[in-house]
């Protein structure tokens, strides 16, 4: 489950480091090539809110093999492409049947043995997260040697594999509720408004993911410029520093399973939005650059798993609806993070975008001192649902 989320989840990102090769493939405008790339996470999105649920609905590992399948076939629909349209339909595709990977994590969550819970997440998240890195630089390389197609080709091949060992080795398990899909649908929302719990990790998630987005959407462009000139491939080797990250999946994990989820969040909102000061002093040194992007990922990646874990608790025969409203919030704190991102840079070069990024962890930590002191008042709901959390 580990490799399969990895490798899934790399189907979102083969394209994003060729898009000055689609456009010169295809005759088209950067813009039109952006059009498509924004296509696959457009439909990652709607995949997340419409799909997602049916983990609750359906036999779990009936549906990641599908949808896994069609990703696939999608895939080689992008590697036979004629034309740049034929390549946005399969993106569309491969997008929306990505979310395969979300529907794993909480059957990951369901199979674990019990206080192995979040150690099974922070693993299973962990392939997530290298498989998110290394998509991009995996892409640039088998582009170079074998050219643009025979990275889709790749990624199909690699998608089939993982869904014949998921139907091979996956158990069948019963659904976990009966309804119609569009009570189903609507059942996240409730959700939403009866867990106070949910609702703040959705803050601490958004906080996160948006910071990341500051981060991951201008970075490029200060590597490429003065003082450092970096080419495509070095820029792309240069986000492997971000596999830290994966390293805090399994620790947070571990956290979470001792019951210290809320001292975690803290902690970690806190380093990540001191990161920042360090991500700065990289407009002159590529040193304090990798050591701050280091931090970062530890940080930010080691909260989202402290979220996922509290968040999977709080309903058990809900878990992929929870994930659902979770990473829904997620996807959008990291395209607002994206969109800012790139007006800062423009605006007040890398400086802003270093302010702008620990902006929003700061904020989630404010949140969450705001949450520490609600749970020390008797009575209150929140108080409330995190014992019952424990429990």
């Amino acid at each position: 489950m580990t490799f399969a989320t990895g490798a899934i989840v790399a189907n979102l990102y083969y394209a994003q480091p060729l898009e000055a090769t689609l456009a010169e493939h295809f005759h088209a405008s950067s813009g039109a090539v952006g059009a498509v790339l924004t296509v696959t996470q457009i439909a990652y999105a709607i995949g997340l809110a419409t799909v997602v649920p049916l983990g609750d609905l359906r036999e779990r590992r009936r549906l990641v093999v599908g949808l896994t399948c069609v990703a696939a076939a999608g895939l080689v629909l992008a590697a036979a492409a004629p034309a740049l349209t034929v390549l946005g339909v399969a993106a569309a595709v491969v997008g929306v049947t990505s979310v395969a990977v979300q529907v794993l994590v909480p059957f990951a969550a369901q199979l674990a043995r019990p206080g192995e819970q979040g150690r099974t997440v922070g693993t299973v998240m962990s392939g997530l997260l290298v498989g998110v890195l290394v998509a991009r630089v995996v892409s640039g390389l088998v582009a170079e040697w074998l050219g643009w197609r025979a990275i889709f080709v790749l990624g199909a091949v690699l998608s089939a594999a993982c869904a014949v060992t998921l139907w091979r080795t996956l158990p069948v398990l019963a659904p976990t509720v009966e309804m119609s899909y569009p009570r189903l649908l609507g059942s996240v929302f409730g959700l939403i408004r009866r867990e106070p719990l949910l609702r703040l990790r959705m803050i601490y998630g958004a906080a996160g993911y948006a910071a990341f987005g500051v981060l991951w959407t201008s970075v490029g462009f200060l590597l490429a410029a003065p003082p450092f000139d970096l080419s495509d491939a070095e820029i792309g080797l240069f986000a492997l520093f971000g596999v830290a990250g994966a390293l805090a999946a399994r620790f947070a994990g571990r956290l979470a399973d001792r019951g210290h989820t809320h001292g975690a969040t803290g902690v970690f909102l806190a380093i990540a939005a001191a990161s920042f000061a360090l991500i700065g002093l990289g407009a002159h040194s590529l040193l304090w650059l990798a050591v701050g992007i280091i931090v970062f990922d530890l940080a930010t990646q080691g909260s989202h798993i402290t979220n996922q874990n509290v968040v999977y608790a709080l309903a058990p025969d809900a878990r992929s609806r929870l994930n659902t409203a979770y990473m829904t919030s997620y996807f959008v704190g990291g395209a607002v993070g994206s969109g800012l991102s790139a007006a800062m840079y423009a605006a007040h070069g890398w400086a802003g975008v270093s302010i702008v990024g620990m902006i929003f962890p700061a904020v989630g930590f404010l949140v969450w001192v705001g949450e520490s002191v609600a749970r020390r008042r008797p009575g209150t709901a929140l108080r409330s649902a995190a014992a019952a959390s424990r429990a």
